[in-house]
């Protein structure tokens, strides 16, 4: 489980993990801009969740998972209110951001879910299994509490990965320029 120490380690490999990301890249598009702006975003998330002991890490912070329990800022599962990132990124890139956390969250499910909002390995780590690990700490406090997991993905090659690990599509939804796909874990095999 991540510590508030860990954070520049983790913020640092989800910019990397996420620099070709569709969804990161639509927030973010200009290439001088976006290791500002994505820290910047992911730092927020970071300090949102890691006190809640949902973000977990292996690998030094090579591999991250950042979860949000049901009853925590349950209004909205995405990134919640996005006014104490307005300081730090462009009003294009804000507006980009809210945006898309408003059409994520008219998507997911009414019930109550474990909320698996990022997931990221440092590219030069990746293929060593880790992401699974870090995933699979959120999913068996998911099952623990007799819920299901969600997440929400943009990019259509993490479709197929996410069904190898036993995550089902229940809702694929078109958000000009994206298409989101709503994913659900129904528990721990």
């Amino acid at each position: 489980m991540a510590t508030a120490a860990d954070r520049g380690r983790t913020v640092d490999t989800l910019v990397a993990a996420f620099v070709a990301d569709p969804v990161l890249r639509y927030l973010f598009p200009d290439d001088a801009s976006y290791p500002h702006c994505a820290g910047a975003f992911f730092g927020r998330l970071f300090d949102r969740r890691v006190p809640h002991g949902t973000v977990w890490t292996v690998g030094g912070g090579d591999a991250v998972a950042m979860w949000q329990r049901p009853d925590v800022d349950a209004a909205d599962p995405g990134s919640g209110d996005t006014d104490d990132l307005a300081e730090v990124l462009p009003a294009d890139a804000l507006a980009r951001v809210r945006r898309y956390d408003m059409a994520v969250h008219a998507a997911l499910p009414a019930t109550p879910f474990w909320y698996l909002g990022v997931l990221g390995t440092r590219p030069d780590r990746a293929g060593q299994g880790w992401g699974g690990a870090v995933m699979r700490a959120g999913l068996r406090r998911a099952a623990a509490d007799g819920l299901p997991a969600v997440l929400e993905t943009s990019n259509p090659a993490n479709v197929e990965r996410y069904r190898r690990a036993g995550w089902q599509v229940i809702r694929q939804m078109a958000a000009d320029p994206l298409t989101i796909w709503i994913m659900q874990h129904s528990g721990m095999d």
